[in-house]
């Protein structure tokens, strides 16, 4: 095992796919992953009417007739992860059959 490991040799091009891999999955998880505000993660409309599969007119209808919580700031919406969370528990429903 006397052998020199050059930039050509297999490890190498191994280690550098490992690096890369590695490398996108800290790019994903930087891109979906939010910092918390006092334990709490906030979401957009965008966010939550691609959760709930709902427009975000429905969002909006949702608003207004007082059955979604969410805050507003200027022109921004931001719903909080627990408050989506809990107005889906309370609106579920068994299966009666």
């Amino acid at each position: 095992m006397s052998e020199m490991i050059t930039k050509n040799h297999a490890l190498v091009a191994e280690f550098g796919d490992s690096l890369d891999r590695l490398l996108d999955g800290i790019e994903n998880f930087m891109a979906n992953s939010r910092p918390t505000l006092g334990g709490e993660r906030f979401l957009t409309d965008r966010e939550v009417s691609a959760r709930l599969k709902v427009s975000r007119r429905t969002l909006q209808d949702y608003r207004n007739n007082g059955i979604i919580a969410y805050y507003q700031l200027g022109g921004k919406i931001l719903y909080k992860e627990s408050d989506i969370e809990s107005m889906l528990a309370a609106n579920y429903r068994e299966a009666f059959r």
